[in-house]
């Protein structure tokens, strides 16, 4: 339990903090997403949004730009003081440049990202350049 109130400790109400989650999740994760829940932050996730939607398999450009649309869709439809926890998005470099550019555009930012095992090194070195990467809590890279 305290691992989670640590990452949350700089920041003033809960229920409005975002948050990525990079990279493979494990049991740690998974507790930090049910408590966050219970903080009334949502937590969202393609695979998630994607449940229902029957497809078929299509080229790798195809399931990025769907894997965008149902993201960015989601996204500007949210109250904007609303936090969330978001989980393997974004996946890639363009992905992770393209959230920004959302971010941008409602005014908003993400309060931290935290990589785990097996989360893209150059999505990682995006958000530790950007000043976002928490590297606590055990987390490897």
């Amino acid at each position: 339990m305290d691992a989670i109130f640590d990452l949350f400790s700089h920041l003033g109400a809960p229920a409005r903090t975002k948050l990525l989650l990079l990279g493979s999740i494990d049991f740690r994760m998974e507790e930090m997403v049910d408590r966050a829940r219970s903080l009334q932050i949502e937590h969202v996730s393609p695979a998630k949004l994607m449940r229902g939607i029957s497809r078929s398999r299509g080229s790798a450009e195809g399931n990025e730009a769907s894997t965008l649309a149902l993201l960015r869709r989601w996204f500007f439809s949210r109250k904007p003081d609303a936090g969330f926890v978001l989980t393997d998005f974004p996946a890639t470099l363009l992905q992770a440049k393209v959230f920004d550019e959302w971010l941008d555009a409602r005014g908003e930012e993400i309060d931290a990202a935290v990589a785990r095992s097996g989360a893209p090194g150059s999505v990682v070195g995006h958000y530790r350049t950007l000043g976002l990467l928490h590297e606590g809590a055990g987390a490897p890279l």
